[in-house]
């Protein structure tokens, strides 16, 4: 967020045009055309943190309870909707090809034992710990550009976890780290897995893409170094609620 900021005020060109300071009825009208969208995000993550739906299912709810919304509201259109089913199906066709040809290549990896041999490999280093923090970043970097999060992570884990204990981190910390470093990959210019997703929903060539996600990458970067140099970072919140 600080980085957008910074951008916007450096170079107004990229920030959205300016607008009329609103009065206090346009505020209000803002703030009532919000409650619907509210109300759904209360819908969604309702249905998830009760039981109710599974984050998959969830999503099923969020189209039911905007559908409904648009009926309440006079919005709903037959160009409309047959406009909007169109857009989700070729959205989620082009995800699907992408993600198609990532299982095919994280199985033929799984078949390879490439992760496992690679994570392995590094186990036998016996290398200091913030050296294994090191040389970990740039597996799942590496690993990033070429597989999706849940491959990496089901493939790896299983040998990184171990190595991660016996060097002494926590593994609530590993967790956390994990999962930025598996985020991280997934920008990684120029072939991140996610760059290619924002090429198919917006049409914009991978590398003009690539170039305006390197600062977030660096960002990124320099977020799991002070992770890794400040722990505390993670383990503060868990620690308080289970009074470490």
């Amino acid at each position: 967020s600080g980085y957008v900021i910074i951008i916007s005020v450096l170079n107004s060109s990229v920030a959205p045009p300016d607008r009329d300071k609103p009065g206090l009825k346009d505020a209000a009208i803002g703030l009532l055309n919000l409650i619907p969208i509210a109300l759904l995000i209360f819908i969604v993550l309702g249905s998830i943190y009760s039981g109710l739906a599974t984050p998959s299912e969830a999503a099923a709810v969020g189209v039911v309870a905007t559908l409904v919304m648009i009926i309440l509201t006079g919005q709903f259109t037959r160009d409309v909707f047959f406009g909007t089913l169109v857009s989700a199906v070729q959205t989620s066709c082009m995800i699907a090809v992408i993600l198609i040809a990532a299982a095919f290549l994280s199985t033929a990896m799984g078949f390879l034992h490439v992760p496992q041999d690679v994570a392995k490999a590094i186990g036998a280093m016996n290398l200091s710990p913030y050296a294994l923090i090191v040389i970990l970043a740039v597996f799942y970097v590496l690993l990033g550009m070429f597989l999706e999060g849940i491959s990496i992570t089901v493939m790896s884990l299983p040998i990184t976890l171990p190595l991660i204990l016996a060097a002494g981190f926590d593994p609530i910390w590993f967790g956390i780290f994990l999962v930025i470093m598996v985020e991280l990959a997934q920008i990684t210019p120029p072939i991140g897995f996610n760059l290619f997703i924002i090429q198919g929903l917006t049409g914009t060539p991978i590398m003009k893409i690539a170039v305006a996600a390197t600062p977030f990458f660096v960002l990124m970067c320099i977020g799991v170094v002070l992770l890794t140099v400040f722990p505390e970072i993670a383990l503060w919140l868990p620690n308080t609620l289970f009074d470490k």
